[in-house]
């Protein structure tokens, strides 16, 4: 199986939005160099979800993995993601597609965000 990776973000009008998704695309291809991965949106920019499995699908991949850049599990991802996922496979009958929770569901990533809002406030007893 050739596996890929898909970020699924909202997306915005302004382009600047997506810079930290880019970022994070950018260390996961740094630290997975033959990992074929895309950033897909849910709206307003390019590519979208099933245009970003197409892509892959026609660069051989047969197993994608979708994880949704979201900090939790919404309307969007309860409702529109599965419509999404369900018009992929329909394009790609052969395509595996594993769904990961919300990025902001998993342990590690709640973690670095409480450590992050701790060091922005600064040692302890320190004024916020």
């Amino acid at each position: 199986m050739k596996p890929g990776l898909i970020l699924f973000a909202h997306g915005a009008r302004d382009p600047r939005w997506a810079t930290p998704f880019e970022a994070v695309a950018a260390a996961v291809r740094a630290a997975r160099p033959g990992l074929p991965v895309r950033l897909a949106f849910l709206e307003f920019m390019a590519p979208t979800l099933p245009e970003a499995g197409a892509e892959l699908a026609a660069d051989g991949c047969d197993a994608l993995t979708v994880l949704p850049m979201f900090l939790g599990a919404g309307g969007h991802v309860r409702k529109d993601l599965p419509l999404l996922l369900e018009q992929m496979r329909t394009a790609h009958p052969g395509l595996s597609v594993t769904l990961l929770p919300a990025v902001g569901e998993i342990d590690s990533v709640v973690a670095a965000m409480a450590q992050a809002a701790l060091a922005q406030l600064g040692p302890p007893g320190a004024a916020p």
